[in-house]
């Protein structure tokens, strides 16, 4: 995994990591299903991780350790704010007195909706607003890169800042992958069908991973473009067009990753 930032004297520091990961240490995390949620967490350590980095190049401070403390207090803010974001929906929807398939409808919208708009306000504050430019920045190196494009600046900036792979797109799959298996749990108490939607969570996250992967594999398909096209609309509140800067540190990182993969096969 390579990390470039862009420092205080305006040069970019790169750092780079060799990951083990689990899915490849451990087969059952290999699986289809349960690889996401492996990959979910995976993820979201490294992604701190960088961000720290991140922080620690910009204040020119000594690097802070992320330790296992740190991790586990992150897992359960995450999946606190997951169960706020499961269980409020819900409770707003009961409400309604709807039943069936209208009930997970409503209450799939009034969770969109809830996810929307955390994302706007987010989005309106200044340095969240500079991190959903790298995160464009990052989606035209990409998609430049899987065009065969030459890696200069102007040329990058001209691709989309949208990715079908994105984790915004895996977010509303979701949404939808909630719709379908909530709509599966029996008509009980309430208590109880909030605890199936709290415990599902895990299975939420591993099929969601797999509809991403094959979204992405059978892309052309019209059917998968119904599907990737809400994401792609989602990600236009997680990502903002970059500045040309921004770009340059993105393709740095991106000919970073290249080079070590080149290195490695030699």
């Amino acid at each position: 995994m390579v990390m470039c930032v862009r420092q205080p004297d305006n040069g970019i520091a790169t750092h780079s990591i060799t990951i083990n990961s689990v899915t490849k240490r451990f087969k059952l995390l290999s699986m289809p299903f349960i690889r996401g949620v492996a990959m979910l967490f995976e993820t979201m350590y490294y992604g701190v991780q960088s961000m720290m980095y991140s922080a620690n190049v910009v204040l020119e401070e000594e690097d802070d350790e992320f330790t296992l403390f740190d991790y586990v207090l992150l897992v359960v803010m995450v999946l606190a704010m997951n169960g706020m974001f499961i269980a409020i929906p819900f409770i707003l929807t009961n409400y309604l007195n709807l039943t069936g398939v209208l009930f997970n409808v409503v209450e799939s919208i009034v969770r969109l909706g809830m996810f929307a708009g955390y994302l706007y306000v987010i989005s309106l504050w200044g340095e969240v607003a500079r991190v959903l430019q790298y995160h464009g920045a990052e989606h035209k190196a990409i998609n430049a890169f899987e065009a065969g494009s030459d890696m200069e600046v102007d040329s990058v900036a001209k691709f989309s800042r949208l990715n079908p792979r994105c984790g915004t797109s895996f977010l509303f799959l979701t949404v939808l992958t909630s719709m379908a298996l909530f709509a599966l749990i029996p008509r009980t108490t309430f208590v109880a069908r909030l605890a199936y939607r709290l415990a599902l969570f895990p299975v939420i996250a591993g099929v969601s991973y797999e509809v991403l992967k094959l979204s992405d594999k059978y892309r052309n398909s019209s059917i998968m473009q119904l599907i990737i096209k809400p994401g792609l609309a989602f990600q236009k509140l997680t990502t903002k067009e970059p500045t040309p800067d921004m770009i340059e540190v993105a393709v740095k990182a991106l000919d970073e990753v290249r080079k070590i993969r080149e290195a490695n096969t030699e």
